[in-house]
């Protein structure tokens, strides 16, 4: 080989690094901007039950708020009690203590933007008309439920929460939901609302 090839070759070696260190530089810098790009839409779903004592009410439920810098997509909703899925909540009704209004928001197909919040579930009584022994009783049994949320990110990225949990957990994906455990309840509370103690049926 003579000294114009070595130099050609050493040449297009060269080249070839260039060629290959620069699509590295652009994969690097890809990178980097898409990871920027989703933490500036990250959302931090965290979902807490609460019992609120005010003047005239007692109230109990359950909360969802965006802590993050991006909308939440909540996807679904799953109930567990011990570990075995729950189809609804309908077992739970009579655990509550009578006379509560009802306030509900479906959770499932919902965009959370940052910094809101909601309540899914909320029971509210007269303070006349509940005792605390009542609602210690009626929340012991709701803590028997484990709830479950999976959301996901405008970029597809999707993590699931629990009740009380303030660190989400990535998944792969969310199970997309019809039926909004939320919403199912709410609605069968509005269509058969419970009965006065004194009218119960004995």
């Amino acid at each position: 080989m003579g000294n114009g090839n070595k130099v050609e070759f050493l040449v297009a070696i060269c080249a070839l690094l260039t060629s290959i260190v620069a699509i590295w530089v652009a994969w690097d810098q890809s990178r980097v901007m898409r990871a920027q790009q989703h933490g500036m839409v990250f959302p931090v779903l965290q979902v807490d039950g609460f019992v609120s004592t005010q003047n005239n009410t007692i109230s109990m439920g359950l909360s969802l708020s965006n802590t993050g810098v991006g909308p939440a997509l909540i996807q679904s909703v799953t109930a567990t009690v011990a570990d075995t899925p729950l189809a609804s909540l309908e077992a739970y009704r009579e655990s509550i203590a009578p006379g509560f209004d009802i306030s509900w928001a479906g959770a499932a197909g919902r965009s959370l933007a940052p910094g809101s919040n909601f309540d899914a579930l909320r029971l509210t009584w007269d303070r006349e008309d509940i005792t605390q022994d009542q609602i210690r009783a009626t929340l012991a049994d709701w803590e028997e439920i484990d709830f479950e949320f999976c959301y996901c990110s405008v970029f597809e990225k999707c993590w699931t929460v629990e009740v009380g949990v303030s660190r989400p957990q990535p998944v792969k994906a969310c199970p997309l939901q019809t039926i909004d455990l939320f919403n199912e309840f709410g609605e069968g509370s509005v269509m058969s609302p419970p009965l006065p103690q004194d009218e119960a049926p004995q």
